[in-house]
């Protein structure tokens, strides 16, 4: 386990390519941004989003710049002085595939000053970030000094006077919707064949409030047996049983997980037996049939 952190997330920018739409409340995969880029970083001990405050999937704490709209290094400022942690992360609120890996990856990287993520064409993300909070406060406070305001002042005047790490991003963890096309992309993407189940097992996950490492392919091989082996309509209603017996386990302390993989193997079992006398049946039905119209035609 890494050191504890707190989080800040930057969700009161104008949106102008997106016409001033609410970005943060935008979807894709059935859940609004800022909730996505939450689940990235449920760990945290604080989580301060800089923005007008709007529902969201967990608790936060919410805050604005003065005046609003003033940018990038306001909005960090007024972030930061939410946290109370040594290491700080930083994130935009319009990253629909940022996932935890690249989180930890950030926040465990050696950098004097912290981390940044990089994208795949080289460019580097400010807001895909975890800094150390004693050298980010400093440089704010010299930026406030030298320029009389942080309004209006670029990221880049702030992290080109820190000693960061850099951190590759996986392909998509840097993907931000700023354009109407990004989103449609986004929703595009994450439908895809092969990531499908993946994207939406976490949403559904998220959406339930289970925290759950799930064996795919175990459920569905189950879901397979059943609706083979006994009826199609059964796999749906046994994976819910499966997932109903696990409760019940974990309820008594068992560990979840090993819980959900205990029933799906008395359940995958059941079924497989169900099949065996099914067939045994076809079998000697089939040869009470041939034995009839043997004796028929002597």
């Amino acid at each position: 386990m890494g050191m504890s952190y707190d989080a800040i997330v930057l969700a009161g920018g104008a949106a102008r390519r997106l016409g001033g739409a609410d970005k943060a409340a935008l979807s894709v995969g059935g859940r609004a941004l800022l909730d996505r880029v939450l689940d990235a970083c449920p760990d945290a001990r604080t989580t301060v989003v800089v923005g007008g405050r709007r529902p969201t999937a967990r608790p936060v704490r919410w805050t604005r710049e003065d005046p609003p709209g003033g940018g990038p290094v306001a909005a960090l400022d007024a972030g930061l002085r939410g946290t109370t942690a040594e290491l700080v992360l930083v994130l935009s609120a319009d990253l629909p595939f940022l996932d935890r890996g690249t989180v930890r990856a950030l926040l465990d990287a050696p950098g004097p000053d912290g981390a940044m993520l990089r994208d795949p064409d080289g460019r580097d993300q400010p807001l895909v970030a975890a800094y150390r909070a004693e050298p980010l406060r400093r440089e704010i406070a010299l930026l406030a000094t030298e320029h009389g305001t942080l309004t209006g002042l670029p990221l880049r005047a702030l992290t080109s006077e820190l000693d960061l790490a850099r951190v590759t991003a996986q392909p998509l963890a840097s993907f931000d919707c700023d354009t109407w096309d990004d989103l449609a992309a986004a929703r595009a993407r994450i439908r895809e064949h092969g990531t499908v189940l993946d994207q939406w097992m976490t949403a559904a996950k998220n959406e339930l409030g289970i925290d759950l490492d799930v064996d795919v392919k175990t459920l569905l091989d189950l879901a397979r047996d059943a609706a083979h082996g006994v009826a199609r309509p059964a796999a749906p209603l046994t994976t819910f049983l499966v997932g109903y017996a696990a409760a019940q386990a974990a309820a008594t302390g068992a560990d979840p997980a090993q819980a959900v993989a205990e029933a799906s193997r008395k359940a995958a079992d059941l079924a497989l037996r169900w099949a065996a006398e099914a067939q045994a049946d076809a079998g000697t039905d089939a040869g009470g049939d041939a034995t009839a119209e043997q004796n028929g035609s002597g």
